[in-house]
């Protein structure tokens, strides 16, 4: 059975796309047939992460408006056999989704992939609501910092309040799950940014994984690759493993070389 899954955060410039990119690379590595979905209608970055941006001739809003087919805008990435993006338009703007145009497309697309992966945009309006309005899990990106995390306890009641499963009435609700971005721990044991546990404390949802700060992260999207393809990236093997987090494995949390087994270990028992 296919899964949607939104990655969301009401605040902009906290790694969303990166994680998207990362996440369905991570998927495909293992085998899942993925697709990854961008939501974000004229700013799109998506195709660029992936290394794909020249090779876009339809698009998602194309797809909606029957101006093409699915499988004329899906583009296949070379890397990784499993692995398809749908990019969006550069041009329009956010009122070019439709609600009912957004459920034709993933719909489709639950026939033929195990899991898509939904690129949503920054804030709370249009774009980002039906990123997350047909999802049945979603990664919340948050950055160590008060704002980021205050949006996203935001977009945690939009979640469980404002999509289909919510509206149901039936106590279903989407599984919604933390990545913490952009994390350094010694700047954390210093005050400098929110601890772990501040955050978890504050969202109360599992902590689905820690991407240190790295400058990887950067140099992998300007050269248009998903850094879980890179093997020697600290932040790499944080999204391998985050990734092997959502797909049911049982991986002890780990940060670097700051990693404190002890604390990691209480952490992953707390949010199981």
């Amino acid at each position: 059975m296919s899964k949607v899954i939104v990655v969301t955060s009401g605040k902009g410039g906290v790694g969303k796309t990166t994680t998207s990119a990362a996440v369905s690379a991570g998927l495909a590595m293992r085998g899942h047939k993925t697709v990854v979905v961008d939501f974000d209608v004229g700013l799109r970055n998506l195709d660029m992460i992936m290394g794909c941006e020249r090779r876009v001739v339809f698009d998602f809003i194309n797809v909606i408006q029957g101006d093409a087919k699915l499988k004329q805008a899906l583009i296949k990435d070379r890397r990784l056999e499993n692995l398809f993006v749908l990019p969006t338009s550069q041009t329009r703007d956010k009122d070019a989704l439709t609600q009912e145009g957004v459920k034709a497309v993933l719909d489709e697309l639950r026939q033929e992939f195990d899991y898509i992966i939904c690129d949503s945009p920054a804030g709370i309006e249009r774009g980002a609501h039906l990123a997350m309005y047909y999802a049945d899990e979603a990664i919340v990106v948050t950055n160590p910092e008060v704002s980021s995390v205050r949006d996203s306890d935001r977009v945690l009641g939009l979640l469980n309040s404002k999509t289909a499963l919510a509206e149901k009435g039936d106590g279903s609700a989407i599984k919604a799950q933390l990545l913490l971005t952009r994390f350094d721990q010694q700047r954390s044991s210093n005050g400098e940014m929110m601890s772990v546990e501040d955050v978890l404390e504050i969202l109360a949802i599992p902590l689905l994984g820690i991407i240190p700060e790295s400058p990887t992260v950067l140099r992998a999207s300007n050269v248009g690759m998903p850094v879980t393809l890179d093997e020697k990236s600290a932040a790499g093997k944080a999204y391998e493993d985050a990734v092997g987090r959502l797909v049911g494995e049982q991986i002890e949390m780990r940060i670097g070389s700051a990693e404190k087994r002890g604390f990691f270990q209480r952490l992953l028992k707390r949010t199981a």
